[in-house]
């Protein structure tokens, strides 16, 4: 029964008539105004926290010593110089530290970005006897501090048969220690890598990998010709957590690495620390540098960055 033959059956037996009820329509995201701009200030103001110390190591960059720590602190040096990042260049083997530090990085990302690309298609497209148990088991080494792999770490690298002076034994020597395979070797393989690949490969649809079958293709070809072209956004979102954790990685190479020669940027601007004197000048104009590379790699793979990001967390 409709409201127009109810109103008329009022209307006759003179009863009031209700009228109906406008609605008021508001323009297109007029209810939500005041959640934009909550939501936007809470975000400007939350990057302008995040973003100050960056913003001063450039500026002290930039300053005298004498005034780098003069209160009330200024934004905009009263008599700027580069002689800062000069005396940084010109002090140490900084041109050793950069390249140890490339090398090590760049060759962490390409070894890891392969292997747990593989281990992740595994988990996501092939099933095998434990494949979830294991999974989580990976994933709850996750949840061990990383300091208490530090000594059996140590241990293992020191005993590597054959390397270092050691015997077929693992003795007599210093094994991987205190060279490149020490700080590559252990890091080719992270969980996290592998579950966030994992989580983007299960959206890919079964249906192009069975299609891929039919034509004929093994495991290897599907995983190189239709899962890797597919996970371009992950790949390049776990390859920029990997370059940024490992370029800054301190404490690994401060207990693996003994020897000048074999340091990396990290290690090589903590010789400007002493005990009683700082070069605070020239630890920030090195932090300046050593900033760089990671702030170019986020640049240039920002698209597939965010959009590996957000499918990764689909599922």
């Amino acid at each position: 029964m409709t409201v127009a033959p109810i109103r008329e059956e009022q209307a006759a037996a003179g009863l009031p008539v209700q009228k109906p009820r406008r609605r008021r329509h508001r323009a297109p995201g007029q209810d939500g105004l005041g959640t934009k701009l909550l939501v936007y200030g809470l975000l400007i103001g939350g990057s302008l926290i995040f973003m100050a110390p960056f913003a001063w190591m450039v500026v002290a960059s930039f300053k005298h010593i004498e005034d780098i720590f003069t209160y009330p602190p200024t934004w905009i040096p009263h008599n700027p110089t580069i002689n800062n990042y000069k005396n940084f260049l010109e002090s140490q083997d900084v041109a050793r530290w950069f390249f140890n530090s490339a090398f090590v990085t760049l060759t962490i990302i390409a070894v890891q970005t392969v292997l747990s690309s593989m281990a992740a298609y595994c988990f996501a497209k092939r099933n095998f006897p434990l494949r979830d148990t294991l999974f989580l088991i990976g994933l709850g080494t996750m949840a061990i501090p990383a300091a208490v792999f530090l000594i059996p770490n140590y241990l293992v690298l020191k005993h590597i048969p054959f390397f270092g002076g050691n015997d077929w034994l693992g003795n007599g020597g210093y094994g991987w220690l205190d060279s490149y395979w020490g700080l590559i070797v252990p890091n080719c393989i992270n969980m996290f890598s592998i579950f966030m690949m994992r989580q983007f490969m299960r959206s890919i649809p079964d249906e192009l990998i069975d299609a891929a079958k039919v034509d004929g293709a093994g495991h290897l070809r599907i995983y190189a010709q239709v899962v890797v072209p597919l996970s371009k956004p992950v790949l390049a979102a776990t390859a920029i957590f990997a370059f940024n954790f490992y370029w800054n990685n301190f404490q690994g190479p401060l207990i693996i690495i003994s020897s000048s020669s074999h340091y990396t940027v990290p290690l090589g601007l903590a010789l400007f620390v002493v005990k009683n004197r700082t070069a605070w000048d020239l630890v920030m104009a090195g932090s300046v540098l050593a900033t760089l590379p990671v702030l170019i790699a986020f640049l240039l793979f920002q698209r597939y960055f965010v959009r590996g990001i957000a499918i990764s967390g689909l599922k």
